[in-house]
């Protein structure tokens, strides 16, 4: 089996080259616009100071519509739209669209969380001492929700790395897609066994970088 995984380590190489791509996109997706997004849903909620409720009813249809999809049922409704951006359907470049579209509003609920768990007397404490709404945001509520955020872009990573395996499976290229073109479709077990035990190092490296990380970051 060693053998025969030596000989698949340029194909590997490649799958791993675009799961990480894919990931790398999706996140990034989030984090930009995701993570403002989340910020306004938070802002715009009753008892906030940006209190607008059919703002806040219309952003949160929005955002439960797009979670509600299944990820596969997602990635083919939006295959002509992949079309129109990533200019094909298949390849780690186009399953990269709604992989973005689903993270973003899944980050934006993670985002919105933890700015609700900011005790409201350190924002009210800003306000009184006459700090803008900008200087709110970026200096009282993502100092104080960091560690909470950092842990959820931690979970999102790992759920995604899932997510870029399920579109290798209609053509999305990655670890997905090499585990059910070789491992899968001709029975090859030493392919399978090495993708699974890439996504299991993956996974255990994302987790343990994030944790650590947000350990650092809580000063509670």
């Amino acid at each position: 089996m060693l053998d025969s995984i030596v000989a698949w380590l340029p194909e590997i190489w490649t799958a791993l080259g675009q799961t990480l791509t894919m990931l790398a996109i999706g996140l990034t997706a989030a984090v930009v616009i995701g993570g403002p997004l989340g910020v306004l849903l938070f802002l715009v909620e009753e008892g906030q100071s940006l209190q607008n409720r059919p703002l806040a009813l219309v952003l949160g249809w929005l955002v439960n519509t797009v979670r509600s999809f299944p990820f596969i049922i997602l990635l083919v409704a939006l295959v002509p739209f992949t079309r129109l951006i990533a200019g094909t359907s298949i390849g780690p470049l186009a399953a990269a669209v709604p992989l973005s579209f689903a993270a973003i509003p899944y980050f934006a609920r993670m985002v919105e969380q933890n700015l609700r768990e900011v005790p409201r007397g350190v924002i009210e404490a800003a306000h009184a001492m006459g700090a803008s709404e900008a200087q709110i945001v970026l200096r009282v509520l993502l100092v104080e929700a960091r560690a909470g955020l950092v842990l959820a872009l931690t979970v999102l990573s790992i759920s995604f790395l899932s997510y870029s395996a399920v579109a290798g499976v209609v053509g999305g290229g990655g670890i997905g897609d090499l585990a059910i073109r070789y491992g899968y479709y001709r029975f090859d077990t030493s392919i399978m066994v090495a993708t699974i035990a890439i996504l299991i190092t993956l996974v255990q490296l994302i987790q343990f970088t994030g944790g650590r990380l947000a350990r650092r970051l809580d000063k509670r």
